[in-house]
């Protein structure tokens, strides 16, 4: 296990580089067809990958959860992952430790296999591919792009929402309300790949009634930007007129969310548009390379009141509401 880890250390350098680390896991053997997948969940969110510890059942747990376990004197819920994803495990071996929207908790999986660095541009929407449910994106694991290996990354905003459902956040817990106001046509520009955090984004624009694009990855935001961009030319009005903010997360495929802002900001056309990124990663490193690619706000995932007001203050601030 510690040969499987040891490279966790260096995954902040990847930050910025459209590149990213995959801790690439099995959960059993799939019950509807009975094949073994393979599973990834970005490096960024795993503390660390222990020797399944012994668990503690706790009585009236959501049906997911198998108890609660003592890692380093802190207590955190075990997600039981294959039950989630529908796959039976031949054991439960591993527990992955992981941050996420600012919890703690730990996933069981039956065994992790290794990391891989890859290329954001060698992974694709799964709704794209007509997968979908648990799974957010495939990530090629090989060169060659025929028969390659797949890994379905998973998305942990949804698996949260089924398994540990009193920490689950719609939006509409929202206590800052006021409106902020735009110029007619313009709209905020968001990009999220899980369909969960979509929801949650598109909740807290509706309440501070600002009109809202949402796209799946970072590239389709920057290509629907660009579009923008060239309506606002040919109507000969200020961009402003027609984006009036881009909100970003940072793990998409096809093009990251620093690689998007750091576009964003080197583009003349462009570099005006206020970036916000809003990302699970949360933490110090991720906000200052966040601020050094040029972006206006950083927001950690997912607390509403606090997503609204960086929203509102990024718009007053620039002089768009």
């Amino acid at each position: 296990m510690t040969d499987v880890m040891q490279e966790v250390d260096e995954r902040s350098k990847l930050a910025g580089t459209n590149k990213f680390e995959l801790l690439i896991f099995r959960l059993g053997e799939d019950r509807n067809t009975h094949t073994r997948e393979i599973f990834g969940i970005n490096v960024f969110k795993v503390r660390e990958a222990l020797i399944m510890p012994p668990i503690t059942p706790m009585p009236g747990a959501p049906r997911h959860v198998l108890g609660v376990a003592n890692i380093r004197g802190q207590i955190i819920p075990v997600v039981d992952l294959p039950s989630v994803v529908g796959c039976t495990p031949g054991a439960r071996n591993i527990l992955l430790v992981t941050e996420y929207e600012r919890s703690v908790q730990g996933f069981a999986v039956e065994e992790v296999e290794e990391i891989v660095r890859l290329e954001w541009g060698r992974v694709v929407s799964a709704e794209r591919s007509a997968v979908g449910g648990m799974v957010t994106s495939l990530a090629r694991l090989d060169d060659q792009e025929e028969n390659a290996r797949l890994a379905l990354i998973l998305d942990v905003e949804t698996i949260l929402r089924e398994a540990l459902p009193s920490r689950f956040k719609t939006g509409e817990e929202i206590t800052h309300t006021s409106r902020v106001t735009v110029p007619a046509g313009s709209v905020v520009l968001y990009a999220d790949d899980s369909n969960v955090a979509r929801l949650q984004i598109e909740s807290v624009l509706t309440r501070l009634g600002l009109p809202f694009v949402g796209t799946k990855t970072g590239k389709e935001a920057w290509n629907r930007l660009r579009t923008l961009s060239q309506e606002a030319r040919t109507a000969g009005v200020p961009l402003r007129e027609k984006v009036a903010m881009v909100l970003t997360d940072l793990e998409m495929p096809e093009m990251d969310g620093f690689t998007l802002t750091r576009q964003i900001k080197q583009d003349d056309a462009l570099k005006t548009v206020p970036v916000v990124i809003h990302s699970s990663l949360s933490g110090s490193a991720n906000e200052s390379h966040a601020h050094s690619v040029g972006a206006d706000g950083y927001v950690a995932k997912f607390v509403p009141d606090e997503l609204a007001q960086e929203v509102s203050k990024i718009l007053t601030s620039n002089g768009r509401s």
